[in-house]
């Protein structure tokens, strides 16, 4: 296929065609074995794992997955933060011939339920903490859940249990029933590591992981990342990178801190700083002073994050104090970074960072800006190797558009999903005219950068998660005070956008403090989905065929934040 105009504008020594090899994600990791065996993969709060320490406890999983029943066809679910445990489950479940389900930490009760269900997960992974093993047990019953594998902080700790509880306190820890619907993670991989291997006879059509997306509706869907999907984004990652960075192949050290549940932690981080030998320096969640620690002490060179942790580090009153000279590659996703932000990390660095777009249905390589290159602003970069975007028609999905005209973002690739997991008209929908609509409306330039304008869809983007106001509104309906309701993103200096709920009362009805919705909503929504703002109103704007409308609240919010920045720099 004849490259794309826009490959002129690619850096030096990278070229659009694209070689992805028929493999499984699983010989990622062993390519990575065979050539760092003795390099450290892992480190975890002081414990460092070597590649062979790490591939051996994957195949003890596997065997001790393959114990449990997992093979092709079987579900097996991981609900927990960045831990050894999380690497070792995710490969050993895949090395098994089993189907991995992500799942959030942040996710409600009720989305747990439905995407257990949906997605036909028979056994969750999870840790035996307080904050995620009892969430997962209650759906033991009435689910088609079956088993839960508990993992211990003890167990992947630099020190004896008896240490344990000053770091993480009594409290914390969860009881767990010895039954035969629990297994211990110290049990799973109590074996010999021989496992029977799984033959993955067609990487384009063997779905590896469903990662779920709220899409344009906002009920959940599972996004089916086949081995080539996920193995195609690791290639298109490092064509674009390699060549223009001097990283030295088993000395690099990677703070991750971006949660490998999330497809960008997962694919753009750990898989492809795999194949260079990177050490991950892993942290459960972002902690602003634990961060920068880490990334002064241990001499961290590479640090992949999103707007939100970069906006926390450059603001920190005493950031002069910490040397961050080593990072050399910072890398910026989830959201639009702030030109103001990535210029003082770069001043405090002393290095360049490079941005992108993707989505979790692009497992979730997209754009990338170029490492050192021009800037242009609003641009989310150019689209990477081996892919193709194009801009539609709005309203009719087989025009294409031509340079400089906004319509959807569409885009077409290897890396691109097969579909939705059991929703056969959503995946159509997505896909009419042959290509994967974005929801995203945009334009490209003439060199072939991409600017993002507007959302087709009413997705907020806060924080670098995905939240979407329909999970909202259904649970604010759920309060027997509330007649109507709409929520909109509104502008925030830290999350770049968060929820605020307009609310319209039945008639007679008490008004409601906004402490008193948050407590409601508490077992319904994740944190991450959690409004930070209410306003209860008479009235709510509307359509003339009386629809409710977002579009004036969206202005009116606008409006204030564009006078409270003038009034703030006057």
């Amino acid at each position: 296929m004849t490259a794309p105009f826009w490959e002129k504008s690619y850096p030096p020594g990278v070229k659009w065609a694209l070689d992805v090899p028929a493999k499984p994600i699983w010989a990622l990791l062993d390519e990575a074995v065979a050539r760092f065996a003795p390099k450290p993969f892992l480190e975890f709060m002081g414990k460092r794992y070597t590649y062979a320490a790490v591939s051996d406890l994957i195949d003890r999983a596997a065997k001790g997955f393959q114990s449990l029943g997992v093979g092709p066809g079987v579900h097996v679910g991981l609900f927990m933060p960045n831990t050894p445990h999380y690497v070792i489950c995710f490969f050993g479940i895949l090395k098994a011939g089993g189907r991995v389900v992500n799942y959030s930490p942040l996710d409600a009760e009720r989305e747990l339920r439905y995407k257990i269900e949906d997605s036909q997960t028979d056994i969750m992974c999870t840790l035996d903490l307080n904050a995620l093993y009892p969430n997962v047990a209650k759906l033991l019953n009435g689910t088609r859940l079956k088993k839960i594998v508990t993992g211990s902080l003890s167990e992947v700790l630099p020190f004896p249990k008896s240490l344990l509880f000053p770091l993480v306190k009594s409290k914390e820890i969860a009881k767990v029933p010895k039954d035969d619907r629990h297994v211990r993670f110290s049990d799973l991989i109590a074996n010999d590591g021989r496992y029977t291997p799984h033959p993955v006879k067609d990487t384009k059509e063997e779905v590896a992981l469903l990662q779920y997306t709220g899409g344009t509706t906002g009920v959940p869907k599972g996004a089916m990342l086949t081995h080539a999907n996920i193995i195609a984004t690791v290639q298109m990652y490092n064509s674009w990178t390699s060549p223009a960075l001097e990283l030295k192949d088993g000395e690099e050290r990677v703070l991750m801190v971006l949660p490998m549940f999330h497809i960008y932690g997962l694919s753009a981080v750990l898989l492809r700083m795999m194949t260079i030998g990177a050490e991950m320096v892993m942290h459960p969640r972002f902690e602003l002073k634990a961060v920068i620690e880490d990334l002064h002490k241990k001499k961290i060179t590479i640090f992949p994050g999103v707007p939100t942790m970069y906006a926390a580090i450059v603001n920190m009153p005493n950031i002069k104090d910490y040397d961050l000279s080593t990072v050399k590659f910072c890398a910026s996703g989830g959201a639009p970074l702030p030109t103001e932000v990535q210029d003082k990390f770069e001043y405090i660095t002393g290095h360049k960072m490079i941005e992108g777009w993707g989505m979790t249905e692009t497992s979730p390589a997209g754009t990338q800006t170029v490492y050192g290159g021009p800037r242009k602003k609003g641009s989310c970069g150019l689209p990477l190797p081996g892919l193709i975007m194009e801009i539609v028609d709005v309203d009719d999905p087989n025009k294409v558009l031509g340079v400089n005209e906004r319509g959807e973002i569409c885009i077409s690739g290897p890396n691109v999903t097969k579909g939705y997991w059991n929703k056969p008209e959503a995946t159509a929908e997505a896909f009419a005219g042959g290509r994967f609509h974005t929801g995203d409306v945009g334009y490209m330039d003439e060199d072939g950068y991409i600017f993002i304008v507007d959302r087709k869809k009413d997705m907020i983007l806060s924080g670098g998660f995905n939240v979407y106001p329909r999970n909202i509104e259904e649970a604010i309906y759920e309060h027997p005070s509330v007649e109507e309701c709409t929520v909109v993103g509104v502008p925030d200096e830290y999350r770049g956008q968060s929820a605020k709920a307009f609310i319209k009362l039945k008639a007679g009805n008490t008004p409601f403090t906004f402490d008193e919705l948050k407590a409601f909503l508490k077992d319904k929504l994740g944190k991450h989905e959690m409004p930070t703002a209410m306003e209860i109103r008479d009235a709510l704007p509307k359509t003339l065929i009386g629809k409710l409308s977002k579009k004036e609240l969206v202005e009116e919010e606008k409006k204030k934040f564009d006078e409270s920045r003038k009034q703030a720099a006057s």
